[in-house]
């Protein structure tokens, strides 16, 4: 299929098209489909010709339970900030917390962070790959990094990413917090939970050989040591890795100068300059 199909797929979603801007209290931060506007106005959002407005952001978490409690959402039990948007990414002040289930239905901004996790062997560079547990929503079962996650209301990246290399890798917060800081990546895609704008945290690290990354919370039933040929192959070939998976690898693949940038040129529309 191509590295660049992954990269279309990363930007197929217009806004506003035909969603309507959702506001908390004076800010638009989401974007809402057609079809969710009645449970809004049930739940207690305030309609108005171009927009829909939830008043409080002291509140709307109760917003969340709502949604969730009448089966529009799931119900995560992850409280996750939400911004002000800066031209179009979370990156402004905090106006509010809400359930992470709730984000994508909203068509709110998330923020996370990606773990390329590195080993320099004598035959080659290689990636660690996590296999996604068969009860990991979304995509369960699909390849993944050996560290990712949502970053949770009043954590930072770097805070994020060793809290999640401990639960899902088993790895010490010394050993984490080597990894480095190389990008950040913006996408907008139409998902089943809904619409996902997301700013992803994209991290390296260099593992030495004698580590192994061990399943801590029962997200991930298991890890593979790949050669990075083996992972440049299976991307191109199509969707065994957890979709947002995808963006970061290629974004590494761009780095480190493993495939031509002429396979990649929509790319530069993904990354998120400092």
């Amino acid at each position: 299929m191509g590295l660049n199909t992954h990269i279309g797929r990363a930007l197929s979603a217009t806004l506003p098209g035909t969603r309507t801007p959702f506001f908390v209290g004076t800010h638009a931060v989401g974007y809402v489909a057609p079809a969710d506007i009645a449970a809004l106005c049930a739940a207690g959002c305030v309609v108005y010709e171009k927009s829909i407005s939830w008043q409080s952001p002291q509140t709307l978490q109760t917003l969340a339970r709502t949604l969730a409690d009448q089966g529009f959402t799931r119900w995560r039990d992850e409280a996750f900030d939400v911004f002000a948007d800066h031209n179009g990414l979370p990156l402004g002040p905090v106006l509010a917390q809400a359930d992470r289930g709730a984000l994508a239905f909203l068509g709110i901004a998330a923020t996370g962070v990606h773990l390329n996790g590195l080993v320099h062997r004598a035959n080659g560079l290689h990636l660690w790959v996590a296999r996604r547990s068969l009860a990991k929503m979304p995509e369960p079962g699909k390849f993944d990094h050996i560290v990712a996650g949502g970053i949770p209301s009043g954590l930072t990246p770097a805070q994020t990413l060793i809290k999640e290399a401990a639960e899902e890798a088993g790895m010490a917060p010394s050993l984490a917090a080597i990894a480095k800081p190389v990008s950040r990546l913006a996408y907008t895609l139409d998902r089943p939970e809904g619409l996902r704008r997301d700013l992803i945290y994209c991290y390296d690290i260099d593992l030495p050989e004698d580590f192994t990354p061990t399943p801590v919370d029962g997200e991930v039933a298991g890890f593979e040591l790949w050669p990075i040929a083996q992972v440049i192959d299976t991307v191109r070939a199509g969707d065994a890795f957890k979709y947002n998976v995808n963006f970061v690898l290629i974004d590494l693949f761009a780095r480190l100068g493993l495939v031509p940038a002429a396979d990649i040129p929509g790319l530069t529309r993904l990354r998120v300059n400092p």
